[in-house]
């Protein structure tokens, strides 16, 4: 089979017409002073990723119509991949087909392929180059002194290894099928957490069913529940709070339990999560590796327990434990002091409020950490209990409904990196992949 498969370059894959492969402008040509907060979106490395995730379209900076009609060059457009240049190398990115933009600019850190497709497949030739074996070989070759870099005359040497078109195709929608699953469960989950934070926001901050109770209104809530709020605020010193509610600190509701862990006392295998598997304002953790070789002290955590990166508290790294574990000792682990406040810790604790909080309260100018004495004494109103487990029911389906996920995703990305290899390389056909797919998923 691998004979029918040819052996080439991204240079010959590359479009002809026009910029097919090309790196991004000098820096001197797109400096910091043309970046605006609209317009024509840039691509940093902050939008690329090690492995396969594609494309983080987030944290854009944005560039005028006129700025980027001058880098006409280091456009992108959809289906386009982008490599970086300088920094982390191996991290690549898969400018969306479907995205919110369909134009954007390149950073001078990064490189691009706009891949003609009448000989190879984008999607396919964006797995075989951000596979394990792709970036490694980048890595290898790279210049090693200073700052990590490699360039585009590099780039266009790099060997792909390609089957006919209809195959390249068929490879690409298996890998991107799961990719698509994984995706979709992430957005699912961004979903709930928005509807979990915007009912907290509406109990707790806002106080809604209060205020519509005091003013005849229809709280829009079951009755069981309209009936546990107050029909009145009274006075306190943060101003109007509901009526028989009290003003208190984290700590009267939180607790941080100190389970320490020793390296002989760690299995190889259990899960262990640092500052670098904790994604930016968002509660779902995905990622995490095992304990193997670690060579300090950790704490340990329990599936459903709140963890926050204490350090650098302003990159709002906070999530739930989606299993048993371990974490860095730069990972407060947090837990209710009764179950009924689950929610109420989890909102308080991920909220932009409370990292602010943390954050002026942090000590260290280069590398600032918060501690759980300053996360305890965060001031809060706090309701009766009723209340507060009112809120831990509502939210309590969404939150395992985000960790059932998170587990399915980590399944089919397993998947995907046991047949990734064997597809691009033609070990496995593709009719046995399908055939694999249909026992395993």
């Amino acid at each position: 089979m691998v004979g029918e498969w040819t052996q080439t370059t991204l240079e010959e894959v590359a479009d002809k017409n026009g910029f097919g492969l090309v790196d991004g402008p000098f820096g001197s040509n797109l400096p910091a002073s043309c970046y605006s907060e609209e317009g024509v979106p840039v691509i940093r490395g902050s939008n690329l990723t090690l492995g396969m995730g594609r494309f983080r379209a987030d944290e854009f900076v944005f560039v005028s119509e006129a700025t980027a009609k001058r880098l006409e060059r280091s456009l992108c457009r959809p289906l386009d991949i982008v490599f970086t240049k300088k920094g982390t190398l191996g991290q690549t990115g898969l400018v969306p087909e479907r995205g919110k933009y369909d134009l954007y600019v390149l950073s001078s850190n990064q490189m691009k392929l706009t891949v003609d497709r009448r000989l190879a497949d984008p999607l396919f030739v964006y797995y075989f180059v951000s596979s394990p074996q792709s970036t490694a070989k980048i890595i290898r070759d790279s210049e090693a002194t200073g700052v990590p870099k490699t360039n585009v005359t590099y780039l266009r040497d790099f060997p792909i290894l390609l089957p006919p078109l209809p195959e390249q195709r068929s490879i690409a929608h298996i890998l991107g099928s799961l990719d698509d699953k994984i995706e979709l469960n992430r957005r699912m989950n961004e979903t709930l957490e928005a509807m979990a934070r915007a009912l907290f926001k509406s109990w707790f901050v806002d106080f809604d069913p209060v205020r519509a109770k005091a003013e005849g209104r229809d709280p829009g809530l079951p009755k069981h529940i309209i009936n546990l709020f107050p029909d009145s605020f009274e006075d306190s010193e943060l101003g109007e709070i509901p009526k028989g509610w009290t003003v208190g600190t984290l700590g009267d509701v939180a607790d941080h339990p100190r389970r320490g862990v020793q390296p002989n006392e760690m299995e190889a295998t259990t899960p262990y999560i640092a500052l670098e598997h904790m994604p930016r304002r968002c509660i779902a953790l995905s990622e995490w590796d095992a304990a193997d070789g670690l060579e300090s002290n950790k704490f340990k955590f329990k599936k459903g327990e709140i963890l926050f990166g204490k350090l650098r508290p302003y990159f709002h790294k906070v999530g739930i434990a989606p299993v048993d574990g371990i974490c860095s000792t730069d990972i407060v682990v947090v837990t209710p002091r009764a179950q009924e406040w689950f929610g109420f810790v989890l909102g308080h604790v991920s909220s932009d409020a409370f990292v602010g909080h943390t954050n002026a309260g942090s000590t260290g100018t280069k590398m600032p950490r918060t501690s759980w004495g300053e996360m305890a004494r965060y001031v809060v109103v706090i309701p009766p209990e009723d209340v507060a487990k009112a809120f831990t029911c509502q939210i309590r389906p969404s939150v395992e409904h985000i960790i059932m996920s998170i587990r399915e995703s980590r399944t089919l990305t397993v998947l995907r990196d046991t047949l990734l290899p064997k597809l691009i390389s033609g070990q496995l056909r593709v009719k046995d992949a399908e055939r694999f797919m249909e026992r395993a998923v």
